[in-house]
């Protein structure tokens, strides 16, 4: 590894054992940084380290594309329905703990006044975050998960709250959210809903089938009006049925849809998260945590929004027994998938990086190549975080 005089903005080079790109393993790795952005790629015998950056040798440490959460709503004991500034960086600091670097805060079926007043906070604190340099994980747009959603598949939302697809209504959110959102989880089969899709799709959002009913041809009218993502793929969805396959068997068998699962040991046997992969494979399949604010908080009492939740263990549940999001982190995700499928670490790491990046357009995100955010995270080769770089700045 030799040295030479580079310019001067450069500010770090990582050296590793080893880089996951995540399309390509590189030995021996250098990956150059230069003022928050990806400037070389490498080997230690391709590239030569610049002379004014800071060398940070991780020796058996892993580089890899920072980890990106579609879907969540909480963790370290706050909820991102109602939290302030100061608990937003509680989250943050807690998802950078856990190689997140880039996550989609993700709003939960409520009034359309408080999801508004939800909207314009979130919105707020997305365009004040891109504006301030710090080393933890970043927002970088909103999920909405509801209100468009089935009664029948609707898990622990609200019915009352629940809408009727109404470009309006999507116009009014659109507003309150300053064009921040990324992501809006529908049911297909609504009223309206493929005409909602059309015109969420044209301003940009990507939306996912999720928390319905639909039969198979609703499901594909869906995907024909622009979806291209599934939500919590098995959860909140009509069960497989050989003779009406339904929203999960056009899931499974649409080759470019992307589709997200929650690898927690709980909401899907692992015996179906191989299923899961097989035929989603390393193109489409999208890792999530779907994540409360209890997460990193122990058993107890939390709250999801409005809604009370009981937590013992993995599991959490309403008062009514339901289901209701999980204590996952996205690094424990990852280890589960290599446990639970045989997954080699390179291949699994797409599935929380590349993967949600390309399915959510977050450009510069989910890959370590040239030009691309500076967020980083070292791994150890069976999946444990030892750092996370976000933007390029080292942990303080």
């Amino acid at each position: 590894m030799s040295y030479f005089l580079y310019n001067a903005s450069v500010l770090l080079a990582l050296t590793a054992s080893a880089l996951i790109t995540p399309t390509e393993l590189v030995p021996d790795a250098l990956l150059i940084i230069r003022d928050g952005k990806i400037e070389a790629v490498g080997s230690r015998e391709q590239l030569e380290v610049p002379l004014a950056a800071r060398v940070e040798d991780y020796e058996s440490g892993i580089l890899a594309p920072g980890y990106i959460d579609l879907h969540i709503h909480g963790a370290a004991g706050h909820d991102l329905m109602d939290t302030t500034p100061a608990g937003m960086k509680a989250i943050e600091h807690m998802l950078s703990a856990h190689g997140v670097t880039s996550y989609l805060p993700t709003t939960l079926t409520a009034s359309v006044d408080l999801t508004v007043k939800a909207l314009d906070f979130l919105a707020g604190y997305i365009e004040s975050a891109a504006e301030n340099a710090e080393d933890r994980t970043r927002p970088v747009g909103i999920h909405m998960e509801g209100p468009f959603l089935s009664h029948a598949k609707r898990g622990v939302h609200p019915p009352q709250q629940l809408q009727t697809p109404s470009i309006d209504l999507l116009d009014r959110f659109w507003q309150a959210s300053r064009g921040h959102i990324k992501l809006i989880t529908i049911a297909p089969e609504l009223p309206n809903a493929p005409e909602l899709i059309a015109e969420a799709t044209h301003r940009g959002v990507t939306c996912s089938l999720g928390h319905s009913n639909a039969i198979a041809a609703e499901a594909r009218a869906g995907i024909a009006a622009g979806a291209c993502h599934a939500t919590h793929t098995f959860n909140a969805m009509r069960p497989l049925d050989h003779r009406e396959p339904g929203i999960l068997g056009v899931v499974l068998t649409t080759p470019e849809l992307y589709a997200d699962i929650i690898a927690d040991g709980v909401h899907v046997d692992p015996a179906i998260i191989q299923l899961f992969l097989r035929a989603k494979g390393p193109d489409r399949a999208v890792l999530i945590t779907d994540a409360l604010s209890a997460t990193g908080m122990g058993d107890g009492r939390y709250k999801l929004a409005d809604i009370e939740i009981e937590v013992r263990g993995p599991v959490c549940r309403d008062l009514n027994g339901t289901i209701a999001g999980s204590v996952l982190t996205l690094d424990l995700g990852v280890r589960n998938i290599m446990n639970y499928a045989g997954w080699e670490l390179a291949e699994t790491v797409r599935l929380a990086s590349m993967n949600p990046a390309r399915s959510a357009q977050l450009a510069g995100k989910g890959e370590l190549v040239a030009g691309a955010d500076a967020d980083v995270i070292v791994l150890t080769p069976t999946g444990e975080v030892i750092e996370t770089i976000c933007g390029g700045h080292l942990p303080a």
